[in-house]
């Protein structure tokens, strides 16, 4: 651990991960290994708790995590999720406390069928991530897939949309963050359930 972190600091932020994990995991959101979530746990210098790469997201236990820097690179020991250098872009570019990555059908089908971005407008839920539910029109971007995070983040960062809190990697899955590890599964929730409506629509 850093002089400011202990070992404490991340089991707790490995508890709270995997009760969100098996949350997700539960809705099937993160079938087999898929997905990955993380928890800001310091800002200067960035520091991250980040569920491990090769897990079963329904079994995750509070030691489950690995600690990454800026870079999304291990601290110490342990092997984080391939995408955690993008957990750790989208937290220094908006500032979010957590981010979660789950795999669904509607966003990977959705950001086939919408490359430009996918547009909500008049629709209750939009509460949900902090918009008027009526006469706003929000798009929740969406982004070419790449494995290169570096490649990724700087898609990320270009398609943003700040008043949607969430984003599609076509054929890939749904990146969402929020202030906390409640609020980021909040905006997941409610960003699935837009796509899930959109999806049915079609």
């Amino acid at each position: 651990m850093t002089a400011d972190l202990t070992t404490l600091d991340l089991e707790e932020a490995g508890a709270v991960l995997a009760a969100e994990s098996a949350r997700f995991a539960s809705f099937g959101w993160m079938r087999g290994t898929s997905g990955n979530l993380s928890v800001v746990l310091a800002r200067d210098p960035l520091r991250l708790a980040v569920t491990a790469s090769g897990h079963d997201k329904g079994e995750l236990t509070p030691a489950d995590v690995v600690l990454v820097d800026g870079n999304g690179a291990a601290v110490h020991e342990g092997k984080p999720s391939a995408e955690a250098e993008l957990h750790a872009r989208v937290a220094a570019l908006t500032g979010a406390g957590a981010v979660v990555h789950v795999h669904t059908v509607a966003s990977v089908a959705l950001g086939h069928r919408h490359p430009g971005g996918i547009v909500f407008k008049d629709i209750e839920m939009l509460k949900g991530v902090g918009q008027p539910a009526h006469d706003v029109e929000v798009t929740l971007p969406v982004i070419a897939n790449s494995q290169d995070m570096k490649v990724l983040g700087d898609r990320l960062e270009a398609a943003r949309e700040p008043r949607m809190p969430a984003v599609v990697v076509a054929g890939h899955g749904l990146y969402v963050w929020g202030d906390t590890p409640r609020q980021a599964r909040h905006h997941t929730e409610v960003v699935e359930w837009l796509l899930e409506l959109e999806l049915t629509r079609r």
